[in-house]
């Protein structure tokens, strides 16, 4: 079902609610029609933790649907008939060809690196799911230098079979500033996205692109808005969250989100930016969600 086919069906059934249920009864919130200059994804993490009505992935799906977003973020496969169900995509598939720890980099695990991920690509094909994300891998005492020479040596490995089945692999720049792998990814090649950038420049595929992370950015470089405007040409996908503490996207953080977003649109850039934020304990998820949807909704 396409999600304007659901969104219908949904405002048709919230109509019919409020005629024929009990006169105490809430009425449902009507479904939300964005702008769509970008296409907004979103993170189970945004629900927060037992939110009431909205545990289960079918619940959230729901509700993502009726807030306007496209689909989820890193669902394993297993779940991807649910994200149909609602009208919604996979917009990122999970790394399960290899670990964030490990990446792509280490030339020992390139063979069987290779063959599992022909698999998962084979996987996303049948599956509808355009991109899947990955990761330079630990440097583990590596020059920065000999982890493009690796990491391109396997993407050159790699590249015409993505080409041929139109399977875009990101990677995604993190920052080194945080250990705790929640605020940050400790000892990983690709902690400056100018590092990732070079790498793509030297693979020179349309199906090898930076996942840039805008909360990994701002906390290693700044200059987001001049970084996305030269590098674009490199970028397929977007994650978002605040900065500090990788919560929401308003104003209680330093980025312009709007700026951002705005910037995303006039480069007319037709992939999708996922929020990757944790709701700030106390708030209510859902209406943190219709705020920061809100914001990117230029």
């Amino acid at each position: 079902m396409r999600r304007r086919d659901f969104l219908t069906t949904v405002a048709a059934t919230g109509a019919a609610a409020v005629l024929s249920g009990p006169a105490n009864a809430q009425a449902p919130r009507p479904p939300i029609k964005r702008k769509g200059r970008v296409k907004q994804a979103l993170f189970r993490t945004v629900f927060g933790q037992d939110t009431p009505g909205l545990t289960t992935f079918d619940e959230q799906c729901r509700e993502a649907a009726r807030l306007g977003a496209y689909g989820f973020e890193l669902i394993p496969p297993a779940d991807w008939p649910t994200l149909k169900k609602y009208g919604l995509v996979p917009t990122m598939a999970p790394m399960i060809f290899t670990t964030i720890p490990d990446g792509i980099v280490h030339k020992d695990k390139h063979d069987a690196l290779e063959k599992a991920l022909r698999a998962e690509v084979d996987v996303c094909v049948a599956g509808g799911c355009e991109k899947i994300i990955t990761f330079g891998g630990q440097r583990r005492g590596m020059t920065y230098e000999q982890g493009l020479d690796d990491c391109a040596l396997f993407l050159n490995r790699v590249k015409g079979y993505l080409e041929d089945k139109s399977i875009t692999l990101c990677l995604e720049n993190t920052n080194s500033k945080y250990p705790d792998n929640v605020l940050g990814r400790p000892d990983q090649l690709c902690d400056r996205a100018a590092w990732g950038f070079e790498l793509c420049r030297r693979v020179n595929s349309p199906r090898v692109k930076m996942l840039y992370d805008i909360y990994h950015a701002q906390v290693m470089d700044g200059n987001v808005v001049a970084t996305i405007k030269d590098n674009i040409q490199w970028i397929a996908h977007f994650h978002a969250a605040g900065v500090p503490g990788r919560h929401e996207i308003d104003d209680t953080q330093e980025l312009n989100y709007r700026l951002v977003a705005q910037t995303i649109a006039d480069l007319n850039f037709t992939g999708y930016v996922a929020h990757e934020y944790r709701p700030t304990p106390g708030r209510d998820p859902i209406k943190s969600i219709e705020a920061d949807m809100l914001i990117l909704d230029v």
